[in-house]
């Protein structure tokens, strides 16, 4: 396209040279006709084209469209950058076009404005620090959720996160009640059912704990981590290019024998190659966890899209473990989901 608008436009000052030269010279020179038919020439030439030529040129987005939209948002915060509703807005625009690093930037320039008052800014922030590393939140992930929680106690993103964390230190109690008024707000009815499961597990998992709970699910829990699921995994060299940018890395243990939520999961930075442990403390459910003698397998996966789901695209690979018997055992992401 380049050479082809170069061809134009020195075809262009041709027929200006020829056309305007001869007025220009001799003794009846005509300044203001050669102006004018240069003028008529550049203006003619460029209404033909328009009218009669079906190449689209290259210009911003339409307007409606969501990136369109989340920048000019973004435009018009640099132009009003203490306006807190709109940091907080484009963290939510960003983190749901799939740009963490941006999201958090956002969340984090909230957070400023709030001063460290705002609960969705503190959820935002912790959220995308457990997308880049399921292990944030064992630390300032989960020290965000409490904060945000502290602020605001019905907090959906923060209760439910906070439930997980309360869950994997073996505080069940704390767990359940996060969960229980998660039902109360309402959640979509896509949802409901997962929650109401996890408040009914729990409920189990301290009927069999006895007078005190929360103990007691602090033992089961050191128990059952000695049950440990241990890989190390890697990337085909032919896989490089299947990896975006900024892509989690998701590592799940799964029952062959039993389907339903994973037996445990752990979010990780798409690094290799990387050694990942998993034990009950990863459990989805205190009721499904990894246990000694068990037959199961090991998927680790890329999700291009960023979610735990897998998306047609995504390069895996996995591995057939035997906790209690097998150690350390190697993963290589070497096929793609179809």
């Amino acid at each position: 396209m380049l050479l082809f608008a170069t061809l134009a436009a020195t075809l262009a000052v041709l027929a200006i040279a020829l056309v305007a030269a001869p007025l220009l010279r001799g003794a009846t020179r005509a300044p203001w006709a050669a102006l004018a038919c240069t003028g008529l020439l550049l203006l003619g030439s460029f209404g033909l084209y328009a009218t009669w030529s079906n190449w689209t040129w290259p210009g911003e987005p339409k307007a409606d469209t969501p990136v369109s939209m989340v920048a000019q948002l973004a435009r018009r915060l640099e132009r009003q950058p203490d306006d807190l509703d709109g940091w907080l807005m484009l963290g939510r625009s960003y983190a749901a076009l799939g740009q963490g690093p941006l999201a958090q930037r956002a969340y984090e320039r909230a957070d400023r404005l709030a001063g460290g008052r705002s609960a969705e800014a503190l959820a935002g922030i912790a959220e995308q620090l457990i997308l880049q590393d399921d292990n944030a939140l064992a630390g300032r992930a989960g020290d965000l959720f409490e904060r945000a929680l502290a602020l605001d106690p019905k907090a959906g993103k923060a209760l439910f996160f906070g439930a997980v964390a309360a869950m994997r230190r073996g505080e069940l109690p704390v767990a359940r009640q996060r969960f229980a008024t998660l039902l109360d707000l309402d959640p979509p009815a896509e949802v409901r059912p997962l929650i109401e499961k996890q408040v009914a597990a729990l409920d189990q998992a301290m009927a069999k704990s006895g007078a005190t709970p929360a103990g007691a699910a602090q033992a089961d829990v050191a128990k059952a981590g000695a049950a440990a699921v241990r890989v190390t995994v890697r990337l085909a060299g032919a896989m490089a290019q299947d990896v975006g940018q900024g892509a989690p890395l998701f590592v799940f243990v799964r029952d062959p024998a039993s389907p339903g939520p994973p037996l445990a999961v752990k979010r990780l930075a798409a690094k290799f190659p990387v050694e990942v442990e998993l034990t009950a403390a990863d459990a989805m459910m205190p009721s499904r966890a990894i246990a000694a003698g068990q037959q199961v397998l090991v998927v680790a996966r890329i999700a291009r899209s960023g979610r735990p789901e897998a998306a047609s695209g995504d390069p895996f690979g996995e591995v057939r473990y035997d906790v209690g018997r097998d150690g350390t055992r190697e993963i290589v992401i070497d096929r793609v989901t179809p």
